[in-house]
């Protein structure tokens, strides 16, 4: 198992999404709280950035409880036969 594990995607997407409606909304209502949301976001968006950057080489393609889908490599599709 690898020492150290990357946040996973909902986590930058969630930071992503949370600065942009502070920005837009909450800063609209009150600047203090607005600004403070939008810095919050944005310490976890840099943070998710860092603690992908900092990952292993050989440690990118072992970390499967973190993939999102099961890529399935080397099949082939099957050629359905017409029916007559």
């Amino acid at each position: 198992m690898a020492s150290q594990l990357p946040y996973s995607s909902a986590f930058m997407l969630s930071s992503i999404l949370g600065f942009i409606i502070s920005v837009f909304f909450v800063m609209d209502y009150s600047l203090s709280w607005g600004f403070t949301f939008a810095l919050v976001f944005l310490i976890m968006f840099i943070s998710s950035v860092i603690s992908m950057s900092q990952i292993e080489a050989h440690d990118k393609y072992g970390l499967q409880e973190l993939a999102i889908h099961e890529q399935i490599h080397g099949r082939k599709k099957k050629k359905r036969k017409k029916k007559k």
